[in-house]
């Protein structure tokens, strides 16, 4: 007998049923109390339930009202109320007249990233007021996104929501949610967080863009595995979504971007790109365009780069092969807050600079690395000065060549095959021969307060603007008696991820030196070692 006329709890008259899934139905009603339209969600457990999780699932349905409830946002949809139905709840929410975006992709239709962006734009809205409220919502996915008149996304069905302050409603090896958006590490049976959502949201974004989930198999369990172990299928139409989705994807959570970070990205895939000819002012100019790849390592503000990055964040908008490494995210960074101070180092005095100049020549490391002392090399560099060291210059290794800038007034060993490469003229930066790993050394003058702080601020920056980076360490230390940092992060290019190092030391007032390495973390063990012997081996 259909349920179609029946009135519930003397208030709430079943019109039509709108939607069915594993726990319950969902009913278009008429609230007779105040003649308005409502969706009322009814359940309806499997025969085959005991009575303990029949119970669990009673009182997971009250949940669900109770996490809804505590989100208002225009993004969620609003709970009205939850009553009693035969002993069952039902939850009554704000009836919205729209299809889903799990109808829209039906079939393996697709949306344009720009679209996909936008309706990203309002998913990530409603998740980021969940959070804020200490809900995580558990079943993200095409089919709990409602799309509404006037372009409103509207995020529905807490119906497996927890809350950061309850405890959990499933049985150990139970998995509650829709398989194809569940997160790695729910599959593994760990205990979810605020990036399992985001997760969701990017295997989301994924079909949305692509036609399909991103490892969707034969079957629940083969597709179970893929999710926990295989990268997604390439993607072939996500455009400037792609290395969003690509990191929102990651099976570490601590690598995906925050909702935040998230939320920066689409609204920059939304936002129409600048005018070829239009630069931030925060910027320096650039050379116009070479052969050479633009490359990863070029921290300092060095002018490798033959364009301004693109919407897709991650990489310079020139026409390079998929093989070129990207230009640093911390790169801009440094090269905008370096325009600020610029005005300030003319007023250094020079007894100032003298003292900064022979404070840095001592050669004891106390980073964990450690670092040595020693004799005397030949030396080769851009500006070679005939100017002897204060101290005595450690001995450089077996396939390496000492350089010495002048302008920089520092020497320091190189690996034989690397080259320099043109930069601003307080840095200097060797490359290797594939053009993907390169060390630099900069200068800042004079120096702020403590290293960490520079390296923080300039890390504030990256994370405001480059959802790819992650950062690995900072923290502070010391180097030859000085006050130093040590700084380590990874961020994506458009072929491959890279991984780099900084150390930055010196004296408030002084000169702080940074020592930077960075290079594809595929190849990190093989080129680590360079930056131990430029450190070991440095002198300013």
């Amino acid at each position: 007998m259909s349920d179609e006329g029946r009135l519930v709890a003397g208030r709430y008259r079943l019109v039509e049923r709108i939607g069915r899934g594993g726990m319950g139905t969902v009913w278009r009603a008429e609230d007779e109390l105040l003649a308005r339209q409502v969706a009322l969600k009814q359940l309806h457990p499997r025969p085959d339930l005991s009575e303990p999780e029949v119970a669990t699932l009673y009182e997971r349905t009250r949940r669900e009202a109770r996490s809804a409830a505590r989100v208002a946002h225009p993004n969620v949809v609003v709970v009205h109320d939850v009553v009693e139905d035969d002993g069952r709840p039902c939850i009554v929410m704000e009836y919205v007249p729209a299809p889903t975006l799990g109808d829209l992709l039906d079939g393996g239709r697709t949306v344009p990233p720009e679209e996909a962006a936008r309706i990203g734009l309002g998913m990530i809205a409603a998740v980021r007021a969940a959070h804020t409220a200490g809900v995580l919502h558990r079943d993200i996915k095409p089919g709990n996104v409602l799309l509404g008149a006037g372009g409103r996304v509207v995020l529905t069905d807490f119906g497996i929501a927890t809350t950061t302050d309850t405890s959990t409603l499933t049985r150990t090896g139970e998995m509650i949610g829709s398989i194809d958006f569940m997160a790695p590490e729910r599959i593994r049976g760990r205990t979810p967080g605020p990036s399992s959502d985001l997760w969701s949201l990017g295997a989301t974004l994924y079909q949305a863009v692509e036609g399909r989930p991103p490892h969707r198999r034969g079957t629940a369990m083969e597709t179970a595995y893929a999710i926990a172990v295989d990268p997604p299928a390439p993607m072939r139409q996500a455009g400037a979504l792609e290395p969003l989705i690509e990191t929102l994807l990651a099976k570490d959570p601590e690598a995906r971007p925050t909702a935040e970070q998230t939320e920066r990205a689409l609204r920059a895939t939304c936002s129409p790109a600048p005018e070829p000819s239009t630069r931030p002012a925060h910027h320096r100019p650039v050379p116009a365009p070479t052969n050479e790849p633009s490359s990863g390592f070029a921290r300092h503000g060095s002018t490798t780069a033959t364009t301004e990055p693109s919407a897709r964040l991650t990489h310079p908008g020139t026409a390079a092969s998929p093989d070129t490494a990207p230009v640093s995210p911390t790169r801009r960074a440094e090269r905008a807050r370096r325009g600020r101070k610029r005005g300030r180092r003319a007023l250094v005095s020079l007894v100032t600079v003298l003292a900064a100049t022979a404070a840095g020549v001592a050669v004891y490391a106390s980073l964990p690395e450690g670092g040595t002392a020693g004799g005397t090399a030949p030396e080769i560099g851009r500006a070679s000065s005939d100017v002897t060291p204060s101290a005595t210059v450690p001995p450089v290794p077996d396939g390496y060549h000492l350089v010495r800038d002048q302008q920089l007034g520092v020497s320091f060993p190189v690996p034989d095959g690397w080259t320099e490469k043109k930069g601003q003229s307080d840095e200097v930066t060797y490359a290797d021969p594939t053009g993907l790993a390169g060390i630099t050394i900069g200068m800042v003058d004079p120096a702020g307060s403590h290293p960490v702080e520079h390296f923080t601020d300039i890390e504030t920056n990256t994370k405001a603007n480059y959802p790819t980076y992650r950062r690995l360490r900072l923290q502070k230390t010391t180097f030859r008696e000085q006050p130093a940092a040590i700084w380590e992060f990874t961020f994506h290019g458009r072929a491959r991820v890279f991984r780099a190092i900084d150390l930055g030391y010196g004296r408030a007032g002084g000169r702080e030196y940074d020592i930077y390495l960075s290079a594809p973390d595929a190849q990190w063990d093989t080129y680590r070692p360079v930056f131990d012997a430029v450190r070991d081996g440095f002198t300013g």
